[in-house]
């Protein structure tokens, strides 16, 4: 019989060690678990804190209201303007819309960055909307409008995400001076936006049939063929409704959503706590109202601006078509 060792077998015999199992090694604690672990330490901590420094009695406020922070309150006249914070984002975004198509355009490179990556995708959506509901004379008439719409839209919710000091209603006192605190509002939270959002929409795609049929030729589209005599005085007024309940859908759907959001996540933050007067419930909250903060963000942000897109695509294609 004969034994065959190995250098690594003598080195570790002569130094009289054993090398330990693989499978008893511990592996090294990973980056997102030491953050995770951080966080719910943070947590907990602040949790514990927040008991002992407030405690678990009430507190009674009688001077925040949570529904303040929606005021448009009128910072000064311009003629019939009145500049509002309601006003300075709409000038935001129309800003930042135009400076990012413009930039775009002028930058156009081979290998796209970020934004211009970004801005494609929302010109093959906005293009894929209207070749899939219009023929191709009326995809390029109608694709500026439908392109525009659909970044506004979506610029409008993402900066209602972006915390601004413009809450001039519930001020902070910083060193003597009371100074706008910091909050959350999107422009589109007014129903006043989306209503002339919809408003333009609307009285473009009635202006499109119109051309298209004519004044009477489009009012016999609105009801299906074959349709006479007692049945066309029943459906006739009906399909009128709905096309005015057209204008209140798409802009009612924008407004509450992106209104219920932003409540919810007021609400998750802190306001609960006011209500119930418990300090320590903000901090319990607080994980849920950072949920919905990022649902909201990623996910109805995007989302509301693309069913606005589409909903407008589908208006216009469909008042030079017929039943």
């Amino acid at each position: 019989m004969t034994l065959v060792t190995t250098e690594k077998e003598l080195s570790v015999e002569g130094s009289g060690e054993t090398s330990p199992p693989t499978s008893r090694r511990r592996k090294p604690m990973s980056r997102r678990r030491k953050i995770a672990y951080g966080i719910a330490l943070v947590y907990v901590v602040g949790l514990v804190v927040f008991g002992l420094v407030f405690g678990l009695h009430e507190h009674q406020n009688n001077q925040f209201n949570i529904v303040s922070p929606f005021h448009l309150v009128t910072w000064f006249q311009v003629g019939p303007i009145a500049f509002n914070k309601g006003v300075l984002y709409l000038l935001i975004t129309a800003v930042l819309t135009i400076g990012v198509l413009v930039f775009v355009a002028r930058r156009m490179t081979m290998r796209p960055n970020r934004v211009q990556t970004a801005v494609e995708w929302l010109y093959d959506v906005s293009t894929r909307l209207t070749h899939d509901n219009m023929d191709e004379k009326m995809s390029r008439k109608w694709f500026p409008l439908v392109f525009t719409v659909f970044v506004f839209v979506l610029i409008t919710n993402l900066l209602g995400y972006l915390p601004l000091p413009v809450n001039t209603v519930d001020k902070i006192n910083v060193a003597g001076a009371h100074l706008p605190s910091f909050q959350i509002y999107a422009a589109d939270t007014n129903v006043a936006l989306p209503l002339v959002l919809a408003l333009g929409v609307f009285i473009a795609y009635n202006v499109e049939g119109i051309r298209h049929h004519g004044f009477r030729g489009y009012l016999k589209s609105l009801v299906p063929s074959g349709v006479a005599g007692g049945m066309l005085l029943f459906l006739f007024p009906l399909e009128i409704l709905s096309h005015f309940l057209r204008l209140l859908s798409l802009a009612i759907r924008l407004w509450a959503n992106l209104l219920a959001g932003h409540l919810l996540i007021d609400f998750m933050a802190g306001d609960m706590a006011v209500l119930l007067g418990l300090p320590v419930v903000a901090w319990f909250t607080l994980p849920i109202g950072v949920a919905i903060f990022l649902f909201e963000c990623v996910l109805i942000a995007g989302l509301q601006a693309f069913i606005f897109a589409i909903l407008t695509s589908i208006y216009l294609g469909g008042a030079v078509g017929s039943h």
